[in-house]
């Protein structure tokens, strides 16, 4: 039978305290506790984790992708993985194909792709490329975690991609996206650049517990104040709204992007897809007992009685009446603020295919 295993001890500075069983996989081995507890020295090594990093050989770097719940149809990730950690994140299956497990091996074992700038900058040369269609940086695992402050894939992505003029945009929850303000400013200023900050709460202790690698909730609404201060429409994301536990801060956090200068506002509801269930249910015993049975009654309550529900229309929204009284809050402070409009259109019109790798070489 199929169990979710717990770590030997709490690992510190992470999410996920558990390691779920790989659904592809039907043999998988177990800690022997029995042997760590035995030895006090094992058991303390197994409570800080460090980051390993592979190499990930992909031949390709633009996704493309054609679900109608998501605004954008080409992506970049180059990152598999994410040192934030976060207990609700979305992608934690996708490690399973890897043949990891979705719980501690997604925060802790990453792989990056070195070559993304040169594929890219293929990718763009290739006739089919007309630029037409922006391409959203972090679809699905975010391109300024840490790891991203010493391999610097993000910012050689960007450069190709300003190089070439091309339209895109970017959803993080890091402060580290200042780190590239000299290169986006003018970007956003020409309108061929949106930056989105994702807060899911303004309570500085939830953050850590629930987020633990991320910026602070403070630091990213500094960000927002520097980007939107440097001419970059910027777009505040509430998410996920956690049912129970975040759903009441909606108001405030509207509020405090408002005043940081964010220039619009959109949301998601709590997604638990496969193993992020178990993920978050033990999260929510660890850190937040009393919370929890009111937590997963709410979640409930948004699902049609179940925990999650991947059906397009329903996914990023829930069902609902206590669904429904989120929406309508989020609309109401959301219009109060002046963050119920748009970001302005993106200027598709000047891209030009970047210089060729070929060409780059000759001139050394």
């Amino acid at each position: 039978m199929e169990r979710n295993t717990p770590l030997a001890g709490r690992v510190v500075g992470r999410g996920a305290q558990i390691e779920p069983p790989n659904r592809f996989e039907r043999v998988r081995i177990e800690a022997d506790f029995e042997q760590l507890e035995a030895d006090p020295h094992a058991v303390a090594d197994e409570r800080r984790l460090t980051t390993e990093l592979f190499v990930d050989a992909t031949q390709s770097i633009i996704s493309c992708n054609d679900s109608p719940d998501i605004p954008f149809r080409y992506s970049i990730n180059p990152y598999r993985g994410c040192e934030h950690g976060c207990a609700y994140c979305y992608a934690r299956p996708g490690h399973e194909f890897l043949g990891m497990n979705a719980g501690i091996d997604f925060e802790t074992k990453l792989l990056y792709k070195p070559d993304a700038a040169r594929l890219l900058r293929a990718e763009l040369n290739h006739p089919a490329w007309t630029g037409a269609e922006m391409i959203a940086i972090s679809g699905v695992t975010d391109c300024y975690q840490p790891a991203e402050r010493k391999l610097r894939l993000t910012r050689s992505i960007v450069e190709v991609l300003i190089e070439a003029q091309q339209a895109f945009g970017v959803v993080t929850k890091n402060a580290l996206i200042l780190r590239d303000l000299d290169l986006l400013a003018e970007h956003g200023r020409r309108a061929m650049f949106h930056a989105n900050l994702s807060v899911t709460t303004l309570d500085a202790k939830l953050a850590r517990d629930l987020e633990p690698r991320t910026s602070p909730p403070s630091m990213r609404l500094r960000t927002i104040r520097e980007l939107t201060a440097a001419g970059i429409p910027t777009r505040v994301m509430v998410a996920p709204i956690i049912p129970g536990l975040t759903d009441s801060e909606v108001p405030a956090i509207l509020q405090a992007a408002s005043e940081a200068g964010a220039n619009s506002a959109t949301w998601q509801m709590l997604r638990l897809p496969r193993a992020v269930l178990p993920i978050f249910e033990d999260w929510l015993t660890k850190n937040r007992p009393r919370l929890r049975d009111r937590v997963i009654g709410h979640v409930q309550s948004v699902r049609g009685g179940k925990m999650n529900d991947a059906e397009f229309g329903r996914r990023m929204r829930g069902q609902g009446e206590y669904a429904e009284s989120i929406g309508h809050t989020f609309k109401i402070f959301a219009r109060k603020y002046g963050l119920d409009r748009g970001l302005p259109a993106m200027d598709t019109t000047q891209f030009h295919p970047p210089q060729s790798a070929d060409r780059q070489q000759t001139l050394f």
